[in-house]
C-alpha cells in the first residue's frame, strides 16, 4: 500500500467524512471503483462491500468492534478485496445491495455488509455483526468461495437475476385507465386514519419515523373535505413531536426517529432531509391554523440550521451524529440537579414542564427534556399565564443552550449534497410563503447560488467536501434541483429560475427516461454500470425520486403550458394509482400529486408594480391546490402573454383553471374569492 503515511489507507483521499473517519484503520479499504475490482478479478478474490454513513451509531460501534482491530483487518486484507462505500454519496449501490439482503430473507440496516463475486453478483450479506461473530465469518465465507465456488456462483446468478426485475411489472396495471377520483383519495385517507396512534400522534407502532409528506397528504385531503379528523391527525403528530426527545427542545431541530411511540428518546442524529420536509410540514400547519406553537418550531429550526448546518460559503452540511465523546446522545441530555444549578432562580416548575425526574428519565440518571402535559392544563396546574411561562422558558433555554455550547458537540458531517440542499430550498421557501420573512428567501436563494457555483455545471454533482466528488447527480439531484428552480420561480417571478428548471427537466428526459417503462432510472445513462438499474418508486423519509419528477412535470407543465409533460405525469400516477390508493403510507408523495390531479389546480397570476407585496399578501393563505405566476411589466410566459394591470391600478390578479380565466380582480380578497371552496380553508 502506497499512501501519504504509514497510518492511513486510500480513504484518506476521499471526499466522503464517513470514508476519512475509516482512513486510518489497518484494514486495507478501497473506495468503489475500478482500481478494487479489477484487483478482485485479477486476485479471483471475493469483494466486501461495507456500507454505512456517517451520523449511523451502529456503524461506528462495527468500526471500533473490528475495522480498527488489527486481528480482524489481517484476515480481511488477506482473503477480502474490501470496499467501504458511503451510502449518502453512492444511493445507487447502497439500493441494489439493500435489495440483495431482504431478498435473502434478511432485515436490512446499517452497516450493510455485502460479500460479492470480482463481478459484483451478491452472494451472502447482513448488517451488524459482533467481532467474534465477524472473525468467524470471514473465515467461513473465505473457504466456501475457494472450496464450493461453484454453489456460489450460481446463488449469486439467481440473486443478481431477481435484483434486475423491475419494481414497476408487479405494480403497473396499464391496461387500465383510472380516474383520479374523490373516492381514492377517501381510501387514502381511510387506510391511514386505521393506523393512525390517537394518543400520541404518528402512526401506531414503534420506533417512530418521521415521515413528512403522509401529513402534507393528510393536509391536503383537510383542505379538499373539510374532514376535521384529518387536520387533527396531523396537529397531534406535529405538537407531539415537537413537545417530545424528538425535537432539541434547547437548540431547535428535529432528531431522525424516536425508539419508543411516544417520540420520547430519539436516536439522536439529526438529518439535513427530515428537518427540510418538516420546515415545509410546520410551515403548512401554521397556514392553516396561526398556531404559534408551528411558527416557534420553524423559526427554531432555521436557526439551527443557520448556527451548525450551514458553510461559510452557504452549501448546508448533510448530518450531526448521534455520539459525542462515544456516547449516545450525551451532548442533549440532563441531570436533574445539572440543569437546576445552571437555572437557578429560575420558577420551580420548570423541571416538573420538562418531566424530570431525580433519578433521571432516561438512561444513567439523565433526563430527556420531554414535554408531556398540554400548554393549556401546565398553565392551569401552574396558574401561569402563556407570557410568564415562555417568557421564563426563554431564559431557561437560553442559560442552557450557554452551557451545552462548553460540551463536546457531536461530529458533523460536512459534504453538501445537492439533493438534500434543494429539498431545504424547498422548506425555506414554504416558510418564507407562510411567513413572508424575506430571511428564509434570502438563506434559499445563497444555497442555490452556492450549488449552481461548486456543484452544477454541464451536469449535476451529487457530493461536495472542499471539491466536488466525481458522481454525477443521481435522479434524486435533478428532482429535487428542478423543484427547488420552480419555486424559486414562484417565490420572486424571476424567469431565469423556471428557464433553469425546464432546462434540467430536459437533460433528465434525455439521461434517465426509459420510454419502454415510462419511468426514469435513478442514475443516469452516462453513470458507471452495476449489476442492475434500479428505478426508484416508494416513498421513504425522502420522497421516491419518480414520485418528484412527475410532480415537477405535472407543474411546470401548466406553468409552461407543456401539454407532454402534462400528460406524462398523468401517465406516471396512473399506470401505479392502485398500488398509491393500496398503500399511502409508502406511496405519500404520489398521493400529493394524486391529490393535485383531482382538484383542478388554480393558475393564479398577479402581474402588478408592486409585485413583490402583492405577492405576500396572497402567499400566506393556504393554496395546496394553486401555482403562482406574476410579472410587473412583461413577460413571455404563455399564461402572462396577454395579461395586463390597468394604469394606476396596484395590482390585477386572473385566476385560471385549465388556461381558462375568470374576471380579472383589483386584489387578493377578491382573488380568493374565486378559488373553489374545497380548495383552501
Amino acid at each position: 500500500m502506497q499512501h501519504d503515511d504509514k497510518k492511513t489507507n486510500r480513504l484518506i483521499h476521499a471526499t466522503s467524512p464517513y470514508l476519512l473517519q475509516h482512513a486510518h484503520n489497518p484494514v486495507d479499504w478501497y473506495e468503489w471503483g475500478e482500481e478494487a475490482l479489477t484487483k478482485a478479478r485479477k486476485e479471483d478474490k471475493p469483494i466486501l462491500v461495507s456500507i454505512g454513513y456517517s451520523s449511523c451509531h451502529w456503524c461506528h460501534v462495527m468500526e471500533h468492534e473490528s475495522f480498527e482491530n488489527e486481528d480482524v483487518a489481517a484476515i480481511m486484507n488477506e482473503n477480502f478485496v474490501s470496499i467501504k462505500v458511503d451510502r449518502e454519496e453512492r444511493p445507487d449501490i447502497d439500493q441494489i445491495y439493500m435489495d440483495a439482503v431482504q431478498a435473502m430473507g434478511m432485515n436490512g440496516g446499517w452497516p450493510l455488509n455485502v460479500f460479492i463475486t470480482p463481478d459484483q453478483k451478491p452472494f451472502y450479506g447482513g448488517t451488524y455483526f459482533p467481532p467474534a461473530n465477524w472473525s468467524q465469518l470471514l473465515l467461513q465465507i473465505s473457504k466456501v468461495y475457494k472450496e464450493r465456488r461453484g454453489d456460489v456462483n450460481k446463488s449469486a446468478d439467481d440473486l443478481a437475476r431477481k435484483l434486475t426485475a423491475s419494481d414497476l411489472d408487479r405494480f403497473r396495471q396499464s391496461d387500465k385507465n383510472p380516474e383520479f377520483t374523490d373516492q381514492g383519495m377517501e381510501a387514502m385517507y381511510q387506510s391511514m386514519a386505521s393506523k393512525f396512534d390517537n394518543q400520541w400522534g404518528g402512526f401506531d407502532k414503534a420506533p417512530k419515523f418521521v415521515m413528512p409528506t403522509q401529513w402534507l397528504f393528510l393536509l391536503r385531503h383537510y383542505i379538499k373535505t373539510k374532514n376535521q379528523h384529518a387536520l387533527e391527525m396531523v396537529e397531534l403528530t406535529l405538537k407531539k413531536m415537537a413537545m417530545g426527545g424528538l425535537y432539541d427542545q434547547v437548540g431547535g431541530g428535529f432528531a431522525r426517529y424516536s425508539v419508543d411511540g411516544k417520540w420520547f428518546a430519539p436516536h439522536f442524529e439529526k438529518m439535513l432531509y427530515d428537518n427540510a420536509q418538516l420546515l415545509s410540514l410546520y410551515a403548512e400547519a401554521y397556514q392553516i391554523t396561526h398556531d404559534n406553537f408551528y411558527k416557534r418550531v420553524v423559526y427554531e429550526t432555521v436557526n439551527w440550521l443557520k448556527r451548525e448546518m450551514t458553510s461559510e460559503e452557504g452549501g448546508f452540511y448533510s448530518a450531526l451524529d448521534a455520539d459525542s465523546e462515544g456516547v449516545e446522545g450525551k451532548y442533549y441530555v440532563w441531570t436533574k440537579s445539572e440543569l437546576e444549578n445552571i437555572t437557578q432562580h429560575q420558577p420551580e416548575w420548570l423541571a416538573d414542564y420538562y418531566s424530570l425526574a431525580d433519578s433521571g428519565n432516561w438512561e444513567h440518571g439523565n433526563n430527556i427534556l420531554f414535554i408531556e402535559e398540554w400548554e393549556n392544563d401546565f398553565l392551569k396546574k401552574h396558574q401561569l399565564t402563556a407570557q410568564q411561562l415562555h417568557t421564563a422558558l426563554g431564559v431557561a433555554k437560553e442559560k442552557l443552550f450557554n452551557e451545552r455550547e462548553k460540551r463536546t458537540k457531536p461530529g458533523l458531517d460536512d459534504k453538501v449534497l445537492t439533493g438534500w440542499n434543494a429539498m431545504t430550498i424547498q422548506g425555506l421557501l414554504d416558510a418564507y410563503s407562510a411567513f413572508g420573512d424575506d430571511a428564509f428567501l434570502e438563506l434559499a436563494i445563497n444555497n442555490m447560488q452556492f450549488l449552481e457555483k461548486n456543484l452544477i455545471d454541464e451536469k449535476v454533482h451529487r457530493s461536495y467536501k472542499g471539491k466536488r466528488s466525481p458522481t454525477e447527480g443521481f435522479l434524486e439531484d435533478y428532482a429535487f434541483l428542478i423543484q427547488a428552480y420552480t419555486s424559486l420561480y414562484q417565490s420572486t417571478f424571476d424567469e431565469a429560475w423556471l428557464t433553469k428548471a425546464d432546462k434540467w427537466t430536459d437533460y433528465v428526459q434525455s439521461h434517465f427516461y426509459d420510454s419502454k417503462e415510462g419511468y426514469f432510472h435513478f442514475s443516469g445513462n452516462k453513470a458507471e454500470k452495476l449489476i442492475a438499474q434500479k428505478k426508484e418508486i416508494f416513498d421513504n423519509v425522502i420522497p421516491s425520486s419518480n414520485g418528484v419528477m412527475a410532480r415537477n412535470l405535472f407543474h411546470l407543465g401548466i406553468i409552461l403550458d407543456n401539454a407532454e409533460y402534462q400528460s406524462q405525469a398523468h401517465k406516471m400516477v396512473a399506470e401505479i394509482s392502485e398500488l398509491i390508493i393500496g398503500e399511502p403510507a409508502y406511496m405519500s408523495h404520489w398521493a400529493i400529486l394524486y391529490s393535485e390531479m383531482t382538484s383542478p389546480m388554480a393558475e393564479i397570476v398577479v402581474v402588478s408594480p408592486k409585485l413583490k407585496t402583492v405577492a405576500k399578501e396572497l402567499r400566506i393563505n393556504y393554496l395546496p391546490f394553486s401555482l403562482l405566476m406574476g410579472t410587473s411589466s412583461q413577460s413571455s410566459l404563455p399564461l402572462l402573454a396577454e395579461k395586463t394591470n390597468p394604469d394606476g391600478q396596484q395590482a390585477t390578479l386572473y385566476v385560471c383553471f385549465n388556461k381558462t380565466c375568470k374576471l380579472p380582480v383589483p386584489g387578493v380578497k377578491q382573488a380568493l374569492k374565486q378559488i373553489p371552496k374545497n380548495q383552501k380553508p
